[in-house]
């Protein structure tokens, strides 16, 4: 066997668990109860408009491609998990959208060079393992004057700092691997795109979630719909210490960032880096 087809192999392997990991759960709920205006936050920063051409990577049940198409954009939803389009289909179909949905790695989209006037990815492209051929493709589907633009969670911000907590129970990441939340560093997305983009705008934001009662409500809530979270509990699903150990470090990072103002208790301040840029001519 040569290396090339071992690679090829490894990689086929590693994009099968990724696919099963967000098939798990209910992402689709998670999206439309917890984060529902980040899409449409990421689609006005593109200055999406009618006949725009957009494509969402690693739209999962498009968050951020129903919100385009709604604003009359010529819109493609592509993820690794096609499971996800099921529950998108019937919340655009609701809406009034139209759009198309496809299959597709982000790290190797299934898409001709320059097809899109916008490229966006909300809270997507980040979970992408190789982040390197991600950004190429990104760039490389995007015509030259056309927009990119993506929506991540930031290593600091909670999101982020829930990743650091699950780590420690998490089987180790597969080589070259990179973590998600990198994607929510402006120096790291700056680097990945390079001179291939112009006249890059990027802030942090917060987006508040204050639905839950106590963490302990929201990290039950996690271990069922959100496919990373479900994930790293199988993997210690045969150690109860760790399991409880875990249990108590998210619970405890909830307690430790509530600002405690919320209607159902909990108030919590999720940081994203929101960044646009343009495709150089």
């Amino acid at each position: 066997m040569t290396m090339q087809n071992s690679v090829t192999e490894a990689d086929r392997a590693l994009k099968t668990k990724h696919r099963a990991m967000w098939a798990q759960g209910d992402y689709p709920s998670l999206a439309a109860e917890i984060i529902p205006r980040l899409g449409a936050t990421l689609v006005e920063a593109c200055g999406v408009r009618p006949g725009t051409r957009v494509l969402d990577v690693a739209a999962g049940s498009g968050n951020a491609a129903i919100p385009a198409a709604l604003a009359g954009a010529d819109v493609v939803a592509s993820d690794l998990t096609p499971e996800l389009f099921d529950a998108g289909r019937a919340a655009a179909e609701k809406q009034g959208a139209r759009l198309t949905w496809q299959e597709a790695d982000a790290e190797a989209l299934p898409f001709g060079d320059a097809e899109f006037d916008t490229v966006l990815s909300c809270v997507g492209v980040m979970f992408a393992p190789h982040h390197q051929p991600a950004a190429d493709e990104l760039v490389r589907v995007c015509r030259p004057g056309g927009t990119i633009g993506l929506l991540n969670w930031t290593p600091q911000g909670f999101i982020g700092r829930m990743f650091a907590a699950m780590k420690p129970y998490a089987p180790p990441p597969p080589p070259g691997a990179q973590p998600p939340p990198l994607w929510g560093d402006e120096d790291h997305v700056r680097a990945l795109l390079g001179d291939r983009v112009t006249d890059v705008r990027a802030e942090r934001r917060t987006v508040r979630v204050d639905r839950f009662e106590t963490p302990e409500a929201f990290r039950d809530y996690f271990k069922q719909r959100y496919g990373p979270t479900i994930s790293v509990y199988k993997n210690i699903a045969d150690d109860p210490e760790r399991v409880a150990a875990l249990d108590a470090a998210l619970a405890d990072l909830v307690r430790d960032t509530d600002q405690g103002t919320g209607p159902a208790g909990t108030a919590l301040e999720w940081e994203y880096l929101l960044l646009t840029a343009r495709r150089a001519s």
